[in-house]
């Protein structure tokens, strides 16, 4: 326990904890190399939260999660009943349209401007939190979640594991010093904490920052690491290629990259030096997780069968299959936030081929960026991305000046030569190219472009 911290608070913040789960918390928490923690882990799961929870596990691993082209899942109708009768976002829409796609869509500058009116009027409030999370898109949030909500991420996490053939829970497990995850930050702030988890019969959780400023000696960032032994490592890009460059000897039996697009240059390093599956998941704050990598293949496979995608066009229209277009997503499992037609501002190509499963391909954050070769061709942001793909890049910003010129920042060593190169094959030989360091401590606009008229 935290010092000063009785064990009646302890057990108001862990309702479920167990005198094992218990034990891995003191551990956590008082362990000679942890981190300067700076926030109380919490699971306030109740036990008929945990049973909801586990009935959604249930139901993830027994239903489908594609459709067939036009033809919605059964259980969107009575969603899109629920949402124009319960919240008040959509009740002022009017009465309901016949067709889905008659219905306005949704984004997130109106759920920054007023979260409250997501909130459907026969939602119980007890337990009620704000998360608050900001994001490039210049529209901060405040939104409205729950224990259960949050418990949730974990049976979509194991999901998206089990794809890869991984375990967060396997034989031995339960054993007093068992980690089943660590979230890795690399942030000048950020919350840091250990807790446990009821969903994970009381596996420990630890949330750090790898900052050396966090902790009370650097090296101590891989001694904690090693002797927690976390079997799934979980971060944003830039995290991982900090993990990557400790000198750990744990070899965890994932990672799993969020947050930001994972370049396949990286990926491959951290596979070759951990020696584990690197799995990237595609999430939104607003959402939870949405798709993740399969093992095979080049998409992103749909994860929670409660999620309906849409693929639109700019003038919002459905797009014809096998077109690329901005993701539009329906559902959700947050009580306070049921998603009626949320734009993501992401784009990619929905492939419904295969049986029982949605699969997103091409996937690329937020809307096509559309730069100017030397000789003043187009180049779509999706063709940098192409380019850079092979180097080991954890974060890059690229902005195109008024006069053509190219200003790339990126976060950590980098072949000079080879982005150059990379770049030179994209926008031709003439083009300016300035490289700096990327020393931005959020996420950043990867790529920009600067109008004539801006200057």
């Amino acid at each position: 326990m935290n010092k000063g911290e009785s064990s009646l608070e302890t057990l108001g913040r862990f309702p479920l904890l167990t005198a094992a789960g218990l034990a891995r918390l003191r551990r956590l928490q008082e362990h000679p190399h942890a981190p300067r923690y700076n926030h109380q882990g919490v699971d306030r799961l109740s036990a008929a939260g945990l049973a909801r929870v586990r009935a959604f596990e249930a139901a993830l691993g027994s239903a489908v999660r594609g459709w067939r082209p036009g033809e919605p899942p059964a259980w969107l109708d009575d969603f899109v009943d629920f949402c124009f009768r319960e919240v008040p976002a959509y009740r002022a829409y009017g009465p309901r349209p016949p067709r889905l796609e008659d219905i306005p869509t949704s984004e997130r500058e109106e759920l920054s401007r007023a979260p409250w009116e997501f909130v459907p009027d026969s939602a119980p409030l007890a337990g009620l939190t704000v998360f608050q999370t900001s994001g490039v898109t210049g529209h901060p949030l405040n939104i409205l979640t729950h224990p259960e909500t949050l418990a949730h991420y974990l049976p979509l996490l194991r999901a998206a594991l089990a794809r890869h053939g991984v375990a967060l829970e396997d034989a031995g497990d339960e054993a007093d010093d068992y980690t089943a995850l660590a979230v890795v930050s690399d942030q000048a702030t950020t919350y840091t904490y250990a807790a446990t988890s009821s969903y994970l019969h009381g596996a420990g959780l630890i949330k750090l920052n790898l900052r050396a400023t966090d902790w009370r000696d650097p090296d101590d960032r891989a001694r904690f690491l090693d002797d927690c032994r976390p079997a799934v490592i979980s971060g944003d890009p830039v995290a991982l290629a900090t993990l990557a460059d400790l000198p750990l000897a744990w070899r965890p039996r994932a990672l799993v990259s969020t947050s930001m697009a994972l370049l396949p240059g990286l990926a491959a390093r951290l596979r070759e030096r951990f020696g584990c599956p690197v799995i990237d998941i595609y999430s939104m704050n607003e959402t939870g997780p949405i798709a993740a990598r399969g093992p095979v293949g080049d998409g992103w496979e749909v994860l929670s069968h409660r999620l309906y995608v849409e693929i639109l066009d700019d003038d919002g229209a459905p797009c014809p299959p096998g077109t690329r277009g901005e993701v539009v997503v329906s559902g959700g499992f947050n009580p306070y936030l049921p998603l009626l037609r949320y734009r993501t501002g992401d784009q990619a190509v929905l492939d419904l081929s295969r049986p029982g499963q949605a699969v997103l391909r091409d996937l690329e954050g937020r809307s096509p960026v559309v730069f100017h070769a030397a000789d003043g061709r187009r180049v779509n942001n999706i063709d940098v991305t192409a380019a850079l793909k092979p180097l080991a890049l954890a974060q890059f910003a690229l902005h195109q000046a008024a006069d053509g010129g190219l200003r790339l920042r990126v976060r950590g060593a980098v072949d000079e030569a080879a982005l150059r190169t990379a770049l030179a094959g994209v926008f031709g030989t003439d083009v300016t190219l300035i490289t700096e360091p990327l020393d931005a401590d959020d996420k950043v606009r990867q790529y920009s472009v600067e109008a004539a008229d801006d200057v």
